[in-house]
């Protein structure tokens, strides 16, 4: 007698098995972390900072808090719905204000923006995933957006003379 095969819907993915949603939450805390501590050690160059930096800064203090306790929270309850539109009202917002954030080549834009377009066109399809109870690609976009958009490009904002690095290692 044979056993059954696993089908692909069964198996996590190889991300999902190396980052798991409890991990992914753990890191965005991480990360909230670390940017509050370079905001407040970088207390004597906050003027040297333009608003929308600032309200880009906020809105991201705001999402990596909102993704910890999405990836620690109940899926599909009450408070994920609405601290999911929280999230993605959020996260087009930010994305929105980096186009107005252009502080290297000259003024012009870069690569970062090529994140942002992508982000506005994947929260839209994330959130349209959701409202029809598509759980599976819900959640792909959501985890990819939260690791690339928010953990990766986070990571980045401290290395290469950047303002949070500056601000955090001096």
């Amino acid at each position: 007698m044979s056993l059954p095969m696993a089908t692909t819907a069964e198996r996590p993915s190889f991300l999902t098995r190396i980052l798991p949603d409890r991990l992914i939450g753990w890191l965005a805390l991480a990360l909230l972390a670390a940017v509050l501590a370079a905001i407040v050690r970088g207390q004597p160059h906050w003027a040297d900072a333009r608003p929308t930096v600032w309200a880009h800064l906020l809105l991201m203090l705001l999402v990596l808090g909102v993704t910890t306790a999405q990836m620690w929270g109940v899926k599909g309850a009450r408070t994920h719905r609405i601290l999911g539109w929280i999230w993605a009202i959020a996260m087009v917002a930010s994305a929105l204000i980096t186009f107005d954030i252009r502080l290297t080549r000259g003024g012009g834009f870069s690569v970062i923006h090529l994140l942002s377009i992508w982000v506005l066109i994947q929260v839209p399809i994330m959130v349209s995933q959701a409202r029809r109870h598509a759980v599976a690609g819900h959640r792909r976009r959501a985890r990819g957006l939260s690791i690339f958009a928010l953990l990766v490009a986070g990571f980045f904002t401290f290395p290469f003379h950047r303002m949070l690095g500056m601000w955090l290692f001096g």
